[in-house]
């Protein structure tokens, strides 16, 4: 099937995000989410976007016009009857993703590829929800999509070679580069590698080893990280790091993966990174 109409469900800053990277790389898009203000607004931040880099000179007006041309706002999913691809990107809980595909299922044509932007659910759970687990996938993209230019390409214990193909060349027609993720885990690559590096993190903080002010001017000077674990949490959300951390637990039993105390009570606290303004900083004074 040749792919020119991209379904997106979930206008979020991750559906934003792969909505305008599949608008900017020339194709139809309608994004949907369960209220119309909740659409506007993505697309109107689309538009802000785009709108700076019109001013330095990266794209021209009329290029801008063209890709804010391309987007369909809905919240029917009826809509997405039309789509030659499909990308989930709602709340990460499972019960909500698993009926909302089921529901997607029914409406998409049948030979109509389903991927989930989970960071780190298990593909073959969501996969089965759908009457096509062998079209289904995964397509982890990462915040902000416009700029980091990764996609984990997962694949379900049904996933085929054909689907992991079409995936992979669309997130590359993105723009993206992309890695494949050979055994559903939980985590994947990046959430796999990455949490560890958190645990340790706030372990140093609750053990009076250092703050996280210092831990994260180690990590990025003496690792070469762009930043440090705690301006990380802060800027992709504390709760996504102890939802993620729950649901390793949950999956693995290890209590490795369990969330430390204070993780849960700066969340207890309100500071929540780039929900509230706070984080880390402010609740370590």
């Amino acid at each position: 099937m040749t792919i020119k109409k991209i379904g997106v469900l979930g206008a979020g800053a991750m559906g934003t995000g792969i909505a305008q990277v599949a608008a900017q790389a020339g194709y139809e898009v309608v994004l949907g989410d369960v209220e119309m203000a909740f659409v506007e607004r993505s697309v109107a931040n689309i538009g802000k976007l785009l709108d700076k880099n019109v001013e330095k000179g990266k794209m021209t007006a009329e290029q801008k016009n063209a890709i804010m041309g391309r987007f369909t706002l809905t919240t029917n999913l009826d809509d997405f009857a039309t789509v030659d691809y499909f990308i989930e990107a709602i709340v990460e809980d499972l019960e909500i993703k698993k009926s909302t595909l089921a529901k997607v299922d029914k409406v998409l044509k049948p030979d109509v590829v389903m991927a989930s932007n989970t960071s780190s659910m298990s593909i073959t759970v969501l996969g089965s929800a759908t009457n096509r687990p062998e079209k289904f996938v995964g397509m982890h993209f990462f915040n902000p999509v416009p700029v980091m230019r990764l996609c984990e390409i997962i694949r379900g214990y049904k996933t085929s070679d054909e689907t992991v193909k079409i995936a992979s060349e669309l997130a590359q027609a993105f723009g993206k580069t992309t890695v494949e993720v050979k055994k559903d885990t939980p985590g994947f690559i990046v959430n796999r590698v990455m949490m560890p590096q958190f645990l340790e993190a706030i372990r140093l903080v609750e053990e009076g080893v250092a703050t996280p002010q210092d831990i994260d001017t180690a990590v990025t000077l003496g690792l070469n990280y762009p930043m440090g674990p705690f301006t990380l949490m802060d800027f992709t959300g504390i709760d996504i790091s102890k939802f993620v951390l729950d649901y390793f637990y949950e999956e693995t039993k290890n209590p490795f993966w369990a969330p430390p105390y204070t993780l849960k009570a700066i969340i207890r606290a309100g500071k929540l990174g780039r929900k509230t303004g706070a984080g880390w900083y402010d609740y370590s004074k």
